[in-house]
């Protein structure tokens, strides 16, 4: 699974040739989300409040890059790298 983001103890990662719809998963600590791509949310997992608003806030930022990336992923390739939130 590519890392295509880091950022605060969050990593940001994709699948290869994953199933619908587009969506990255998000790793912090012990916990894991799988948010959607578009529209931006949350629809498995959990974490603690802040870390859930700054991953949204992180992926609307960057949803077009995220949906390149997808696709990119969906074609067994390298998904580019994302700047993290600052």
């Amino acid at each position: 699974m590519p890392t295509i983001s880091i950022f605060y103890g969050i990593i940001i990662k994709m699948l290869f040739d994953d199933h619908n719809p587009p969506h990255f998963h998000a790793e912090y600590g012990e916990y894991e989300l799988v948010v959607t791509i578009s529209p931006i949310k949350i629809i498995k997992g959990d974490a603690p409040k802040r870390v859930k608003s700054m991953i949204l806030e992180w992926a609307a930022l960057h949803q077009e890059e995220l949906i390149q990336d997808w696709e990119l992923c969906a074609m067994l390739k390298s998904p580019l790298p994302i700047e993290p939130l600052e």
